[in-house]
């Protein structure tokens, strides 16, 4: 998602207040949301749920969840300035163990 809304590179600079929940177990399906709260003139804000299910189970527990503050960067790996601000929802990523997801 940080690629997309950046339209290219970027980087992990914080990560705030994050707990784990419960354990993901070998074998689980792992969901990961990501909604993108705030863009500033170099960096972004993204609000991250990560989700865990066993293959035996309906339902998904909640593992985590964090704000995370991405930096833009250029080639050279400056920071860089980003383009018009746009705000998302997306699922960035669903992978399973020995499962097919939809």
């Amino acid at each position: 998602m940080v690629a997309r809304a950046s339209q290219g590179r970027g980087a992990t600079v914080a990560a705030e207040d994050m707990q784990i929940l419960h354990p993901v177990k070998v074998g689980n399906e792992v969901t990961i949301y990501a909604d993108l709260r705030g863009i500033g003139h170099t960096s972004m804000r993204l609000h991250v749920d990560v989700w865990s299910r066993s293959g035996f189970e309906n339902e998904a527990q909640k593992v985590t969840d964090s704000d995370f503050v991405f930096v833009a960067l250029e080639e050279l790996w400056q920071p860089r300035e980003l383009p018009e601000k746009k705000q998302r929802r997306a699922k960035v990523a669903t992978v399973g163990c020995n499962e097919k997801t939809n």
